[in-house]
């Protein structure tokens, strides 16, 4: 017995967190999200076996998520950007938008329940997929991006959206650039920048939004980030990061947007079956 698991159990924990660490760096280079949808799930189970309670679990995955995702998104998009791809000025377009959104979102994080977290990390991961496996430019609804007032709306809706979902909001920015026509490409090389303020500011806020319930949180937690969770797991990610943004550029726009899509529905599938069966 290791902390009160025993120690077979402990071995697989530490090979999925490993697992979950390589496969979300390169998930953060391939599609600019971040890689929290990745490592939320591996977190929600680790949480699980060590005792956390239900009312704070997801909570402390997202945070922790988003914090584990800041040296990830960094790396990324440095890749990225280097290649050329990334659009110029929307990072800068959407930073302070974003970051209002995941102040918002930190607040709700404070007082929703867990529930209500996990149903809207369904509903959002499931749209998106919908829209990369079937809408194609069909759903499209512009060719050229829209005024300042909407794309600060925008802004705000990924920082609020991608906090929620612990994801940075990557996921989000990319789908709402390809509704306006822009290469997927070029879509992922610049959500992998927007991840970066909104990530920062991200783990900041489910800090401060976790210190009330410090009490029902486990060891070495900072509010809703776990701080063994963030050692663990993100200097793993950090160093996959620029091999998904390699691999991103080898791949077809269809086949990029045919993996991201099938992975977000696998993702969404299993914290609805949790949901539902408890």
């Amino acid at each position: 017995m290791i902390l009160g698991v025993p120690w077979h159990e402990l071995l697989w924990l530490v090979v999925a967190i490993l697992f979950g660490g390589i496969v979300s760096g390169l998930l953060a280079g391939m599609f600019g999200i971040g890689g929290g949808s990745v490592i939320v799930p591996v977190l929600f189970e680790v949480f699980h076996v060590f005792g956390v309670p239900d009312d704070v679990r997801m909570q402390l995955c997202l945070g922790t998520s988003i914090a584990i995702v800041i040296p990830t998104t960094i790396r990324s998009y440095l890749t990225h950007r280097a290649k050329g791809f990334a659009i110029p000025g929307i990072v800068r377009q959407w930073a302070l938008p974003s970051v209002v959104g995941v102040a918002c979102a930190s607040a709700i994080a404070a007082f929703a329940p867990a529930t209500l977290m996990t149903i809207l990390f369904v509903l959002i991961a499931t749209l998106i997929a919908l829209k990369l496996l079937f809408g194609g430019s069909r759903w499209n609804i512009g060719h050229e991006l829209p005024g300042r007032i909407p794309m600060m709306l925008y802004g705000f809706g990924i920082g609020l959206g991608g906090s929620l979902m612990g994801v940075t909001g990557g996921a989000i920015s990319t789908i709402v650039l390809t509704l306006y026509g822009k290469p997927i490409h070029n879509a992922v090389a610049t959500s992998s920048g927007v991840a970066v303020p909104i990530c920062i500011a991200g783990a900041i806020g489910f800090m401060l939004a976790g210190l009330p319930h410090q009490a029902q949180l486990p060891p070495l937690s900072l509010g809703f980030v776990s701080l063994i969770g963030v050692v663990v797991v993100a200097p793993v990610a950090s160093f996959m990061a620029p091999y998904g943004a390699h691999l991103s550029h080898r791949l077809s726009r269809r086949t990029l947007e045919i993996a991201f899509g099938a992975f977000l529905e696998l993702v969404a599938l299993r914290f609805l079956v949790g949901v539902v069966y408890g």
